[in-house]
This record gives structure tokens, sequence and C-alpha cells, in this order.
């Protein structure tokens, strides 16, 4: 068979104008960008890890942390005296209170008392028609004396009788029979005595005094109005200001402090301070503790006197008063404010020095009692010196840099034992 003839093909003619394009140089700029990337992250690791491992300033913490020493205040501990109390809230009480009722029915009169004044015992405050009295009692007198007459008459018969019966001019009947006269006229006598007493009662029923000393109200009745006997309208209101009492009350947890020292006759002081606990109204003791403990609110009532010479207590105002029933002597003070607490531990910055300078060191206190803004605690010596503000920087061993002028110290207290 004849051989397939060759196909041939035709050479493209390639001409200036349609050359073939250069090979690209996308690699090389690629790599390039890589490298820079690369370069880029080797620093940025290099920077981070030398900053990590750069040593901490001493004193490290959170004090130290910010570049310098703590700047802060600084108290010191103080030995003194420091009271323990007992807070309540209570009631200013009087120790009389007298609501006068009339016992007799009449017009009133007049009336003698100013509202608002202080009036003395057996001061006269109301005046009762007493007209119609005055006439029962006349009556009364009369018949009284009638019959203390009839009975004068019985006893002269009586001598009369028995001188008789001395000479046996009588019979002994008629002796006796007037011997049971003589008692009877007596004892008519002793009933017309009463009757009389009994309307010269009523008669005073009709000129009111007061019966206690202290202030009286707002007038109540005016003259002209008609009043009933044992009636309940009140014509007046007197109350005792001078001494006044207040009433309050104590858990019965706290009875094993204040009944012994109650025994032995100490007298304890209560001050009586007003609605805010602020301002002091008033200084008085403890006069007793009620016989029975409440079952619901398990406390008891006390009852503290005053003598009130200023009239800053009032009946029935509210008060907050404190019972001094204790007194710490020679206890470590220091202000409330330098106690930091970390759940039920309770600890303080002390202040100490050393060649680098001067730093805090933590120390756990026990406190025992507050007054105010002062605290006696256990586990410090007085004479340290404590931080006193800047708790948010401080941390055990930091270095501090107290500030000029700011050291305030606790004041010692000089309440005396109960």
């Amino acid at each position: 068979m004849p051989a397939d003839p060759i196909e041939s093909h035709p050479t493209p003619h390639v001409g200036l104008d349609h050359q073939l394009p250069a090979p690209p140089r996308s690699r090389g700029v690629r790599i390039l960008v890589w490298l820079i990337i690369l370069l880029i992250f080797g620093v940025a690791f290099y920077l981070v890890s030398t900053r990590q491992t750069a040593p901490k300033p001493a004193g490290g913490g959170r004090g130290a942390g910010a570049g310098g020493p703590v700047t802060l205040t600084s108290t010191t501990a103080q030995k003194g005296d420091i009271g323990v109390y007992l807070d309540a809230i209570g009631t200013v009480t009087p120790v009389y209170t007298a609501s006068i009722t009339s016992q007799v029915a009449g017009q009133i009169v007049a009336v003698h008392y100013r509202e608002g004044q202080i009036v003395r015992k057996g001061e006269s405050l109301i005046d009762i028609d007493d007209r119609s009295y005055r006439a029962t009692l006349l009556q009364a007198q009369g018949t009284l004396e009638k019959d203390q007459n009839i009975l004068g008459q019985a006893k002269m018969d009586l001598q009369r009788y028995q001188a008789a019966w001395s000479r046996n001019a009588i019979a002994k009947q008629i002796l006796d029979d007037q011997e049971k006269l003589v008692l009877q006229d007596e004892g008519t006598v002793k009933n017309d005595e009463g009757l009389v007493q009994y309307d010269e009662v009523q008669v005073g029923y009709c000129h009111i005094v007061s019966p206690i000393t202290g202030k009286v109200g707002l007038r109540l009745v005016d003259p002209g109005n008609v009043v009933q006997a044992n009636g309940t309208t009140a014509l007046a209101v007197v109350t005792q200001m001078q001494p006044i009492t207040v009433v309050f009350t104590i858990p019965e947890d706290s009875l094993g402090q204040v009944q012994p020292r109650l025994a032995k006759g100490a007298k304890l002081p209560v001050d009586a301070f007003d609605r805010t606990s602020i301002t002091k109204l008033e200084s008085g003791s403890l006069l007793t503790l009620d016989n029975q403990i409440d079952t619901t609110t398990g406390t008891v009532k006390g009852r503290a006197i005053y003598a009130n010479k200023t009239s800053s207590l009032f009946p029935n105002q509210f008060v907050n008063t404190r019972l001094l029933v204790n007194t710490l002597h020679d206890a470590t003070l220091v202000p409330s404010s330098a106690i930091q607490h970390n759940g039920s531990t309770s600890f303080v910055y002390v202040i100490v020095s050393d060649a680098k300078g001067e730093k805090a060191q933590e120390k756990e206190v026990k406190a025992l009692v507050s007054d105010g803004n002062t605290t006696a605690v256990q586990g410090i010596n007085p004479g340290d010196v404590l931080a006193n503000s800047g708790f948010d920087k401080l941390a055990p061993g930091a270095t501090v840099k107290i500030a000029p002028n700011k050291a305030a110290a606790p004041e010692a207290k000089g309440s005396q034992a109960p």
C-alpha cells in the first residue's frame, strides 16, 4: 500500500505584532512578601518575650507594680479605756401621768390653768358648781347636831338612873334599857358623822387640784361645760417632766452582763440620743429591769431615769439608748477605718522601717469592742504605726510613703467604770 502522505501543518507566521508574553515575576514578589511578614513576626515576638522577662521592681505585689511606693496616711495605736455598750431603742415614759376626770356632776365655773403650764401638786385646776353639794352637806350637819343632842340627853338620863339604882329607887330593867338607848344614839351619831364626811368629800370634788407636779396639756374643757360624775371625758392631763424615764429593751443574752452589776448596786450610765443617734439628749442611769422576758421577742425591758432639767426628753419621744455595762482598761485602740476584713478575718497593715525604707506588713487582729470610730483590738501593740488609707494599692511587703501631716491617732477613751 502506498504510504499515507504526511500531513503538513503550516507554521504560523509570527509577526512583530503577535509576540509571546514574557514569563511572570510573581514568584519572586511572593517570596519577598513572606520574608517581610516573617521578619515582622520575629521582631514582635522578641519584644514581647523581652518585656515579660524584665525584672520586677523591688517590693512586688499590687503596690509595687505601680512603679513607686504607695502614698498613704497613717495612725498610731494607742493605749486607753473603752466602754462596752448595749445599744437599744426606747420610748420616753413619764414617771407619773394624771388624766383627771370629774367625780361629781355639775357645771364648770372656772378653769384656772394655762395650756402648757407647769403646775405644782395641790394647785387648783378646775372649779365645778358646788352649791347643791354644800346644801346637802348643811342638811347632814344639821341632822348630826340633832342626834348629838339626843345622845347627850340619853347620857344625862343614864346618869340619873344610875344614881337612882344606887338608892334602889328604880328597877334594874329601867337602867338596862337606858344603857341600850345610849348605845343606839351613839350609833346614830356615827352614821350622821359619816354622811357629813361624805358630803364634805363631794364638795371637795368640785374643786379639782393637781395630784402631781408636772406640765398640764392643752385645755380640754371650758367654763359653762357640764360634766358627768365618773365620766370618761378628761378635764385635764398632767404629766411629770422632771424626772422622767426611758423604757427600752435589751436582748436576753445580755442579761448576764447587766443583772450581776445591778445586783451589786452598780450605777450603770444610760445615754439617750435622738432618732439619728448623733445628738445626745440626756445622760441618766439604769433604774431597774423588768421581772419577765418577752418570749415573742427574746428581750427584757429596762427603765432608765433622767433628771431632764432642760426638758430635752419629751413624753412618748422615740430615742436611741446606749447602756454602758463595762469598761475595758488599758486596751489597744485603733481607728475602725484602719481595720480591713477578708471574710471572717480582720487584719491591719503595720508600717515597719528597714534599710530600704518603710514597708507594710499584714497582721491579723481580733476586734474586741467598738465605740464610735474607735475599736479595741488584740494582735498589735500600742505605738504601732498603721496604714489608714490607700488599701486598694497596698499588699504585704509593699513599699509605702507616709503623707505628711496626715497622721490620725485614735483618742483614748477616758470613761470611768460604772
